[in-house]
């Protein structure tokens, strides 16, 4: 089979096995943040940042060596619901001992985002910009990546990148705690 020929029926097979397409061309790094399509592929790459695989990223957890920043979205229980409406509550498994600073992964902040973020990394790590901070959200979700970058351009000099999140983190059969986002 020729070689062109054999990356399309690779491709259709990853289609087939994960109901989502797949593009065998590589996502170019942007030269700002993502603004929208958050769930969509994602670069392989960030300048200023290191990207980790999921080995690197067991081997950093278990040795207790880097801060873990979890970037996923959260909506809280809206104020003045009226009586009787149903919430569910959004529940976050992610990686133990990670600090859920959540919203921060839009390519847009406002102040008081801005301001979230920035003292939720401080609570942690007060002012040390060399100490390894990484950052995740979940497969093929662009607000790890824009959470990374800001923080690169915040002069955070050790700024870790896990692409694959907590889906890869599963996947390899490591553990998951409960967790809610911190300040909320």
């Amino acid at each position: 089979m020729p070689a062109g020929r054999w990356v399309a029926a690779i491709v259709s097979a990853l289609v087939l096995w994960t109901g989502a397409p797949v593009s065998a061309e590589p996502v170019p790094e942007p030269d700002g943040y993502r603004t929208e399509d958050y769930r969509a592929a994602v670069p392989a790459t960030l300048k200023g940042a290191r990207v980790v695989s999921t080995e690197e990223t067991v081997d950093l957890w278990k040795n207790k060596r880097a801060l873990f920043v979890d970037v996923l979205p959260y909506d809280p229980k809206p104020k003045n619901l009226p009586a009787g409406t149903i919430w569910k509550e959004k529940i976050r498994q992610d990686i133990p001992g990670s600090i859920w600073l959540a919203n921060v992964g839009y390519g847009v902040l406002n102040k008081e985002m801005e301001t979230y973020f920035r003292d939720g990394l401080k609570s942690r790590l007060g002012d040390d910009r060399d100490r390894l901070v990484l950052f995740y959200c979940q497969k093929d979700c662009w607000m790890s990546w824009n959470a990374a970058k800001r923080a690169v351009e915040w002069g955070y000099r050790a700024v870790l990148w896990y692409p694959p999140g907590t889906d890869g983190w599963m996947a390899a059969g490591q553990p998951t705690q409960r967790n809610v986002p911190w300040g909320f």
